[in-house]
């Protein structure tokens, strides 16, 4: 009872009487109950208030179950959300668990029903927080503010990180454009020993090749058209520190081979120059390209890429990062508002659900610009949808989350669509009715609160037969 007094669950029902049965039931186990009537309020309680468990009616006016259900995956995705149906069809319990929901109940229920699904979920939350790694946060702190994720794909990039970081061994940073290569590299260098010296990053992909030979080797006066007095090269400016090669997929095959005798050799000889000059360098090379199917064309030099590739680190996408896409909000949504001065509380819930519903081709950096701008264009406390000015191709995507759809066209598209997704959790749903009776299709449809009929024709239209199990 003690532990339970610490867990506050958040109820949101349109109807008073359930909202309130609920509240007292789960009071009477020790549980804090917060109340909403609908998904708007409870979002808005949601974005002030920590809850370990959500209960959400599916069908409310204004803002749909599964609406406020997307939205808390990400206002809060560690959250576990059971929603509550009065409509025992295989189409709404198979839709609350695709997108996210952690159980759903039937009305009518008894007391006890609802109390065990809260007792369940709060011990998932409680043994997924305490399965967490335990330096977690240390890692964040060791890492600068800006290197934000708690998702287990950023943990492992953190552990890399401060694995590699201690050493001189040469890494190759590999991630879709946005992902923040520049920002890993630079998390490598300040966590070395070479973190008081130079951190030298070039743009491969800025440059021309006679430029950018010039910027990395350094050449002597009068070696070329231009070249008024002598220049020391980079590779000699980061000499102590750490030389950043990004996007280095792009640069010639020349260059390539002039790149591979330094690594080689250790030392650097400027355009027109005869004498070496030795460097100690820690180098960390980025792409966003496949430098094994470029060293399978012929266009990427495969010894060079075996000198760089000695100590891989894989960013995610951001789509890949569950979770993190909250916390990068929340992270530049304060920033901005610090810079331009404005006082800036959060999001809407539609502008929420906008954002999660956004693909992010452009990943972390693409984020942090719309968050920038919509911070700018922002009225009042709260940033709108229409603030976001996310990509046009973009918002069609988003008809299925909050948008209704406007022509009988789209509306049969994501009819079908939805059919062939959900159609593999149905066969499984049958199946296992059918099983644990007997294969008797009556009790099968009793079970799950299905007419007998429409049981029967959810059969044959997944294919499935009873013949031969009733026959043996």
């Amino acid at each position: 009872m003690d532990e339970a007094k610490k867990k506050k669950i958040l109820v949101i029902d349109d109807e008073a009487v359930l909202r309130e049965g609920i509240k007292q039931t789960l009071c009477l186990e020790g549980y804090q109950v917060e109340v909403a009537p609908d998904g708007k309020t409870g979002l808005s309680k949601l974005q002030k208030d920590d809850f370990q468990v959500v209960v959400s009616d599916l069908k409310m006016p204004g803002m749909h179950g599964i609406e406020v259900l997307k939205a808390i995956r990400v206002l809060q995705p560690d959250v576990p959300v059971i929603i509550i149906t009065g409509y025992a069809t295989v189409d709404s319990a198979v839709e609350a668990m695709k997108n996210g929901a952690f159980d759903y109940l039937t009305k009518p229920f008894l007391p006890e029903h609802i109390t065990e699904k809260v007792d369940s979920a709060v011990r998932q939350r409680s043994l997924t927080i305490s399965t967490l790694p335990e330096e977690e946060e240390e890692l964040e702190e060791q890492l600068c503010e800006s290197f934000v994720g708690r998702s287990k794909q950023m943990q492992k990039v953190y552990h890399r990180i401060l694995q590699v970081a201690p050493t001189n061994s040469t890494v190759l940073i590999t991630g879709e454009s946005g992902t923040g290569k520049e920002l890993a590299a630079r998390e490598i260098h300040n966590n070395s020993h070479r973190k008081d010296q130079p951190f030298v990053a070039v743009d491969c992909n800025s440059l021309p090749e006679n430029l950018l030979e010039s910027e990395l080797f350094g050449h002597v006066k009068g070696s070329f058209t231009g070249a008024t007095q002598t220049k020391p090269g980079l590779f000699s400016v980061a000499s102590g520190g750490t030389l950043f090669l990004d996007e280095i997929s792009n640069i010639s095959m020349t260059t390539q081979a002039k790149l591979l005798r330094v690594l080689q050799q250790r030392e650097v000889t400027p355009i027109g120059g005869t004498k070496a000059t030795s460097i100690d360098i820690r180098l960390i090379a980025a792409t966003n390209k496949g430098l094994e199917e470029m060293v399978e064309e012929g266009t990427f030099r495969d010894d060079l890429y075996f000198r760089l590739n000695i100590i891989p680190v894989d960013l995610p996408p951001l789509r890949d990062r569950q979770g993190d896409a909250s916390l990068l909000i929340n992270f530049f949504m304060k920033k901005f508002a610090e810079e331009v001065g404005k006082d800036i509380k959060g999001l809407t819930p539609e502008a929420r659900i906008a954002l999660e519903g956004y693909n992010f081709p452009g990943n972390v950096r693409e984020l942090e610009n719309i968050i920038e701008r919509a911070v700018v264009l922002a009225q009042g406390e709260q940033i709108c949808r229409e603030d976001l000015e996310l990509r046009t191709s973009d918002e069609d995507s988003l008809n299925e989350i909050s948008i209704p759809l406007n022509t009988e066209e789209l509306k049969e598209n994501k009819r079908l669509a939805r059919e062939r997704a959900v159609e593999p959790v149905e066969k499984a749903f049958v199946y296992a009715a059918l099983e644990r009776n007997n294969w008797n299709i009556t009790k099968a449809a009793e079970e799950t609160g299905m007419l007998r009929p429409n049981f029967q024709a959810m059969l044959k239209k997944l294919g499935v037969s009873v013949k031969n199990h009733n026959a043996s």
